[in-house]
């Protein structure tokens, strides 16, 4: 059973065990395999090495629309602009914070430096975001229903399995957020 992160001396620590590591190694693959970009042929290496891409469009799947979203609701034009200009960099952000994480999967302990503990808060905030996506969370009543799915015994279709994941995740992050906190706090 999977224990809680903690700050103490080795710093911010933690333990899955082995299908809860390979649970969670799936899940950052899925999330990785929707942010890649696509190779276009013909594409400016330059504007690619920059980061621009100017034939980018807004998501169609609501969940990579949910990591990506639009930054001004009321207008499409200047969220178009912004995309064009940063969504390429906000992908290879998040597939480098999705791959660390990934990488510290491979220990029954895992042990967190500063920045490993920031790309794990960010890959299990985006594994959550998709996972709140498939689950159609959308307020705090839709939280709570998931949030009562405990028990993986009752786990008896698709939307209960990733009810469950979801708590999981959920619980995990808020533990690594806590012993970050306490990290910090330990600093000052």
């Amino acid at each position: 059973m999977a224990k809680a992160f903690k700050y103490g001396l080795k710093g911010i620590t933690g333990y899955l065990e082995p299908a809860e590591r390979d649970l969670l190694r799936s899940l950052i693959h899925d999330v990785i395999s929707m942010l890649q970009p696509e190779d276009r042929d013909g594409q400016d290496p330059l504007a690619a090495l920059i980061g621009l891409d100017m034939d980018v469009a807004e998501p169609s799947d609501r969940a990579v629309k949910r990591l990506l979203p639009n930054v001004m609701k009321d207008d499409a034009g200047a969220s178009l602009e912004f995309r064009q200009l940063t969504e390429r960099s906000l992908r290879e952000t998040k597939i480098g914070a999705l791959r660390a994480a990934a990488l510290d999967l491979d220990k029954d302990e895992i042990v967190l430096t500063p920045d490993a503990a920031r790309h794990w808060s960010m890959a299990l905030n985006d594994v959550r975001l998709v996972l709140a996506e498939r689950l159609d969370i959308q307020d705090e009543e839709d939280a709570e229903h998931v949030h009562l799915m405990q028990d993986w015994s009752q786990a008896e279709d698709v939307e209960s399995y990733l009810a469950l994941v979801y708590n999981f995740a959920t619980w995990l992050q808020e533990s690594l957020v806590q012993a970050m906190l306490q990290s910090m706090e330990s600093r000052r």
